[in-house]
């Protein structure tokens, strides 16, 4: 992790800060957290990636550039965690964008086993992470999670992606006031075009793309760099905190089915 993007290779930046900041984005190889990471750089800041395999995470490092280093990195595993953040020196944001097993399907016969993989793949590697940053964040910092637009869609089939994402989203109005002054949000994303959606064949995947696009006020589904343009909004305003940020395409508004 020695490329560092400095004020030279960006001056315009450079003038708008004293110093470059810098951004770790755990899940920064694919969809939205390397859609992060290309806007970070844009904006002026070092960005640091973890992905769990190498060869993706080599390929996002060619296409992220100078500015932008990483490591190969399990958020599962704690003690990787702990090691990785305790390597890395001072940071000013952390955006947590690992994810697990989907644990979608009729709850009647959804797999406890199912529901244990997605909790211990999102919640707690979420709050692994989050735990193993604190010492690494200087004060003023932000720490901003990705959660799910399940938690509040009450879509059939979605108990489980339900439970773990508002989970964490119940965890940031309480962070925000203890870790204060490190700002604490989540952003929470409907249905975004990115790798997550592979476990579907190409058939199953447009229909609910179709479909979700011709629900949502919006008339689309999300792409990556929408949910990225609002993790950068919660990174750079320093008055907020404690939100949990809907980037649906408006979908909410509208209840299941219609």
């Amino acid at each position: 992790m020695d490329t560092q993007r400095t004020a030279a290779a960006a001056p315009e930046q450079g003038e708008r800060r004293a110093a470059t900041e810098r951004v770790v984005i755990m899940g920064g190889t694919s969809g939205i957290g390397l859609a992060t990471a290309e806007r970070e750089l844009r904006e002026g800041r070092e960005v640091i990636v973890t992905g769990r395999d190498k060869g993706r995470l080599d390929a996002a490092l060619e296409r992220l550039g100078e500015g932008a280093s990483g490591a190969s990195l399990d958020a599962g595993d704690e003690n990787a965690v702990k090691a990785f953040f305790e390597s890395i020196g001072p940071i000013d944001h952390v955006v947590v964008a690992v994810t697990g097993n989907t644990a979608a399907g009729p709850f009647g016969s959804l797999a406890l086993s199912d529901l244990r993989a997605a909790t211990e793949g999102k919640l707690i590697a979420q709050a692994a992470t989050a735990q193993a940053a604190l010492k690494r964040l200087r004060p003023g910092g932000s720490l901003t999670f990705v959660t799910a637009g399940s938690s509040g869609a009450a879509i059939p089939g979605t108990a489980g992606l339900a439970a773990v994402n508002a989970a964490v989203e119940a965890m940031v109005p309480v962070l925000a006031v203890e870790l204060a002054p490190t700002r604490v949000n989540a952003v929470s994303p409907g249905i975004v075009d990115t790798p997550w959606w592979d476990w579907l064949d190409a058939d199953a995947r447009r229909r609910t793309f179709d479909a979700y696009a011709e629900a949502a006020p919006a008339g689309r589904v999300g792409r990556p760099e929408d949910v990225a343009q609002a993790i950068g909004y919660l990174i750079a305003s320093t008055f907020t905190t404690g939100v949990v940020l809907p980037v649906d395409g408006g979908s909410r508004l509208r209840p299941a089915g219609l």
